[in-house]
C-alpha cells in the first residue's frame, strides 16, 4: 500500500467520488492531503445542545441542532407524478424551524419519519427563509444525531468554509479518514519550542481542531495554529527589518545652520510635543549610515506634513534630495502650494530674492505639458530641486534624481509596495523612507502589514483645531430632514463660512477611476449591499443651484476635470471665492481650507469608516467648530447604519479603525497591494489575536537573536524561507 503523506493528492483519501469533483469545481483550492488537513473549521455546533438562535436573518446559511417536535409526511402531485413531502418541526434555543424534505418514493418518506422521531435530536443546514410567519430552512440537508449517520461525529460538529453543494459532515468524514491514514506530517515547532511556548504538537492539534470532544480541545488546537502562523509571519518580518538595517545608506546629519535652521526660526507657532519628539527621532535616524524605514501615523490635522518637511530640509542641508509621493494631483498640488508658502524665499533657490540657503521645490504630475515636464525633470536630474513633489509620474523610468536621499510616501494606503519600490530604486544608495498615513492603523495591523517598518504615532493635535459635531441624517426614517441639511449649509454660508458636499459618483452611475464603494457582506462573503441610484456630483450640483442653495456661489470638483480646472477651482475655494464645493472624494486628504466649517456626505453609507473619518477632517481646521452631516438611506440595524453611528459617536481615529476592521472583511482592510498576505492570514485575525501577534513578535526577535539562521529549528527555517520566496515576501522586500 502506498503511504499517504501531506503531499499526496487529495484523491488518496477522497477516491473518485463526486464530492472530490465538487471540491475541485468549487474552487476551494484543496489539492493535497496537507491542504485538506489545513482547511480548518470556521465554527462548531454542539451536538449535545440545542442551537442558540437569537434572531434568524432571511438569506443566511444556518446550521442548527434541534429537538424534533413532529415529523409528518403527505403525498402531493407535481405534474402527473405522485411525490411526498415530509415536514419536520424542530425546536431550538430560539424559534422553532419547519424543515421540508421532498421524496419521490413512499419508502423514502417512511425512512424520514423513522429517522426523525419526535423527541430525537437532529442537525440541519440550509438557507433561512420565512413563510406565513414560520421560520424555515431552504434546500435543507441533515440527519438524526442518534442514527447511523452520526456514529463518527464528534461532540462538537465542525462547520467548514464550503459551498452550498457540499456539507460539513461530508468533509469531516474525509478529514477523519485522512488523519487515520496520513504519515510524516512535519511539525515546524521542535519539542523544545513547543514546551517553551506551551503549544500542542501538530498531530494532536489537527485531531482536536477537526474532531474535538469539548471547547477546551478547540481552544488548545486553535492556540497552536494561530501562534504558529503568527510566529512564521513575524520571523519573516523580523528578518526583513534586520536585512534592512544591514544595508548601507548615506548619513544625512542635521546641521545647526542652513535651510532647516532658517525654517525653524521663522515658524510662527510652537511645534507640538509629539512633533518635536518624532522630529528628533527621525533626525537621528537620518543621521545614521543605514536606511530609516519608518511609518508615521497621525490623526487628521496632527501635523505629519510638517514633520516630513523638516526631515526633507535636513536631507537637503546634507546635499541630498527628497521626494514626496502623493496619490492624487489635487493632493500633490496642495502639498506644492502649502510647502512653497511655508518656505517663502527659502523655496527660491537660485532666483532673484531667494535666501542664501534656499532650495527649489518642483512639482511633477502626469498631466503637465511636455515643456513643463521637461523643465521639472531637468531641475530634478541636475539637483537644483532639493524637494520634489509628485504623483505616480515620479515613478516613470525617465525621471532621474541627482542624489535621492529621502522618500516620503503620503497616504500610504493608496500605494502598493511595488510602487514605493519603483521610487526608492531611483537612489544610488538605499534612501531613507518615511511612510505617512492619516488613516489610523490598529497596532496589530501595523505589526502584520507594515511589520518591516518601525512605527511612530503622532496623536497630539496642534492648537487651533476645533471640535467637529457629527450627525447621521437617516432619510429612510426621516426623508424630509434633507431640507434641514441644506438650510444648515445656507446658515453657515450666511455667517461667512464655506461648505463641502461630497458624493460617491461624478454623474449617473459612472464612477471616478480608483474610487471604490463600501460593500457589506454576509458570513459567506455574499454581497448584501442594497442597490439604489447614488448621489452624483453633476446631478446634485444642478439640483442645489436650482433649488435650496440658489444664489450661493457653488462649484464642482471631480477627477474627470482637466488638471488646470481642478487647480483653479481649489485655489478659488481656498481664497473664499466659492461658498459650496460639490465634490467626489478627491478632497479626502491634504485639502486645508480653514474657513470651511460644514461637510455634507451624501449616501454616506457607501464610504468606509476610515474614509468618512478622513473626509470629516477637512472641516474645523481653522479654529471654527465643524459640522459633519452623514446623509443616508440605510435602515436602522444594518451594517451600513452601524458604521455611520460609530463615526458619529467618536472622533478617535484609532477607535474607528478597530470598528472598521471588525465590520469589514479582513482581507479588504489589510489589502493585497500592501502586504501580499491577503490570502495568507488563515487562522489569525488581527484584532481578536492581538496578544498572540505581540507574543509572536517578541518570540521572533528572541529566536533570531539566539539563532539567526534558525539552525536548531530546521523545519521552521524551511517554512520561513518558503514564505520569503513567495510573492508576499517579494512585495515586502520591495517595500
Amino acid at each position: 500500500m502506498v503511504a499517504i503523506t501531506p503531499d499526496s493528492p487529495i484523491g488518496a483519501v477522497f477516491g473518485n467520488s463526486h464530492k472530490k469533483r465538487k471540491l475541485a469545481e468549487e474552487g476551494l483550492g484543496l489539492e493535497t492531503v496537507g491542504d485538506l488537513l489545513r482547511h480548518f473549521p470556521r465554527r462548531y455546533v454542539a451536538a449535545t445542545e440545542l442551537t442558540e438562535v437569537a434572531t434568524p436573518v432571511v438569506g443566511d446559511q444556518l446550521t442548527i441542532v434541534g429537538e424534533v417536535r413532529s415529523c409528518e409526511s403527505a403525498p402531493f402531485f407535481s405534474g402527473n407524478r405522485r411525490q411526498f413531502r415530509t415536514t419536520v418541526r424542530v425546536r431550538t434555543d430560539g424559534p422553532d424551524f419547519s424543515i421540508t424534505l421532498f421524496s419521490p418514493y413512499a419508502s423514502l418518506a417512511e425512512r424520514h419519519e423513522a429517522e426523525f422521531r419526535p423527541g430525537s435530536r437532529a442537525i440541519f443546514t440550509g438557507k433561512v427563509k420565512q413563510y406565513r410567519g414560520s421560520w424555515q430552512l431552504e434546500q435543507p440537508h441533515g440527519f438524526a444525531l442518534d442514527g447511523d449517520e452520526a456514529v463518527s461525529m464528534s461532540k462538537l460538529i465542525p462547520i467548514y468554509p464550503l459551498t452550498a453543494k457540499l456539507y460539513s459532515w461530508d468533509l469531516q468524514k474525509v478529514v477523519s479518514a485522512a488523519l487515520d491514514l496520513v504519515t510524516g506530517v512535519p511539525d515546524v515547532l521542535t519539542p523544545e519550542l513547543r514546551e517553551r511556548f506551551e503549544v500542542l504538537d501538530v498531530m494532536q492539534a489537527l485531531r482536536w481542531v477537526h474532531a474535538p470532544d469539548d471547547w477546551k480541545q478547540v481552544g488548545a488546537a486553535q492556540k497552536r495554529f494561530r501562534f504558529e502562523e503568527a510566529l512564521v509571519l513575524q520571523l519573516v518580518l523580523a528578518r526583513r527589518r534586520a536585512a534592512h538595517r544591514a544595508q548601507g545608506a548615506r548619513a544625512r546629519t542635521r546641521r545647526d545652520d542652513g535651510l532647516l535652521a532658517a525654517f525653524d526660526a521663522r515658524l510662527p507657532f510652537e511645534l507640538t510635543g509629539g512633533q518635536r519628539e518624532i522630529g528628533d527621532l527621525v533626525a537621528d535616524e537620518l543621521g545614521r549610515d543605514h536606511p530609516m524605514n519608518r511609518l508615521l501615523q497621525g490623526e487628521v490635522g496632527s501635523g505629519k506634513t510638517l514633520v516630513a518637511l523638516r526631515a526633507m530640509l535636513q536631507v537637503v542641508d546634507a546635499g541630498g534630495q527628497a521626494a514626496l509621493l502623493a496619490p492624487t494631483e489635487v493632493l500633490a498640488q496642495q502639498h506644492h502650494r502649502s510647502i512653497s508658502a511655508m518656505l517663502g524665499d527659502l523655496a527660491q533657490g537660485g532666483m532673484l530674492g531667494g535666501d542664501a540657503d534656499a532650495t527649489q521645490i518642483v512639482l511633477l504630475t502626469g498631466s503637465m505639458g511636455k515643456a513643463a515636464r521637461q523643465e521639472a525633470m531637468l531641475r530634478i536630474v541636475t539637483g537644483e530641486a532639493g524637494v520634489v513633489i509628485g504623483t505616480h509620474a515620479l515613478l516613470e523610468d525617465k525621471v532621474e534624481f541627482a542624489d535621492l536621499g529621502l522618500v516620503v510616501v503620503d497616504e500610504q494606503h493608496r500605494f502598493g509596495v511595488e510602487q514605493r519600490a519603483a521610487l526608492t530604486d531611483k537612489a544610488g544608495t538605499p534612501p531613507h523612507v518615511l511612510v505617512m498615513t492619516a488613516t489610523p492603523i490598529p497596532r496589530t495591523v501595523a505589526m502584520t502589514v507594515f511589520g518591516d517598518l518601525e512605527t511612530s504615532v503622532l496623536a497630539e493635535l496642534p492648537a487651533g483645531r476645533a471640535p467637529i459635531q457629527t450627525n447621521v441624517v437617516p432619510l429612510a426614517d426621516q426623508p424630509t430632514w434633507i431640507d434641514r441639511v441644506w438650510q444648515r449649509v445656507r446658515e453657515e454660508v450666511e455667517q461667512g463660512h464655506q461648505a463641502y458636499v461630497v458624493c460617491p459618483r461624478i454623474s449617473g452611475d459612472a464612477g471616478e477611476e480608483g474610487e471604490t464603494d463600501q460593500l457589506d457582506f454576509d458570513e459567506d462573503g455574499a454581497d448584501i449591499t442594497p442597490r439604489r441610484p447614488l448621489a452624483a456630483v453633476e446631478d446634485v450640483h444642478a439640483e442645489l443651484v436650482a433649488g435650496p442653495l440658489a444664489g450661493l456661489r457653488t462649484a464642482v470638483l471631480h477627477g474627470r476635470m482637466a488638471p488646470d480646472d481642478k487647480d483653479r477651482t481649489m485655489r478659488a475655494f481656498a481664497a473664499g471665492d466659492i461658498d459650496v464645493l460639490v465634490s467626489t472624494t478627491v478632497i479626502e486628504v491634504g485639502v486645508d481650507v480653514h474657513n470651511a466649517t460644514t461637510m455634507v456626505l451624501l449616501d454616506a453609507d457607501r464610504f468606509g469608516v476610515s474614509q468618512l473619518h478622513q473626509l470629516r477632517g477637512r472641516v474645523g481646521r481653522g479654529g471654527l467648530p465643524g459640522l459633519c452631516l452623514l446623509v443616508s438611506h440605510a435602515d436602522l440595524g444594518t451594517p451600513a447604519r452601524e458604521r455611520l453611528d460609530a463615526v458619529a459617536a467618536t472622533t478617535d481615529g484609532f477607535e474607528l479603525s478597530r470598528v472598521d476592521l471588525e465590520q469589514r472583511r479582513e482581507g479588504d482592510v489589510l489589502g493585497a497591494n500592501q502586504s501580499g498576505f491577503r490570502s495568507g492570514l488563515v487562522t489569525l485575525r488581527v484584532l481578536r489575536d492581538e496578544k498572540t501577534i505581540v507574543r509572536a513578535r517578541n518570540a521572533a526577535e528572541a529566536l533570531l537573536s539566539e539563532d539567526p539562521a534558525l539552525a536548531h529549528a530546521p523545519a521552521l527555517a524551511d517554512v520561513v524561507a518558503e514564505v520569503e520566496r513567495s510573492a508576499a515576501s517579494e512585495f515586502m522586500e520591495k517595500g
